[in-house]
C-alpha cells in the first residue's frame, strides 16, 4: 500500500535541517538527503525537501520506505 501524500508529509514534519533522510523508492534505487528541512505547502502542493542548495520534489505514491537519522 502506498503512502499517502498526507501520511509522508506528516511523517517529514519535524525535520530541522539537522537530520538526513534516505527515501527508497518503488521502482529505483534510493536519494539521500543531508540536512533535510521539510519546505512549507507551496501552491503547486507537491512535497518538496530542501538541503539549503537544492529542492527535492517526492512522489509519495512511489516511496517503498523512508529513513529518518
Amino acid at each position: 500500500m502506498p503512502i499517502s501524500p498526507e501520511q509522508l508529509r506528516s511523517a517529514l514534519g519535524e525535520l530541522n535541517g539537522q537530520r538526513n533522510v534516505r527515501a527508497h523508492f518503488v521502482d529505483t534505487e534510493s536519494c539521500t538527503i543531508e540536512r533535510a528541512l521539510l519546505v512549507p505547502v507551496e501552491a503547486d502542493n507537491l512535497i518538496k525537501l530542501t538541503d539549503g542548495s537544492k529542492e527535492y520534489v517526492l512522489d509519495a505514491e512511489r516511496i517503498a520506505w523512508v529513513e529518518i537519522g
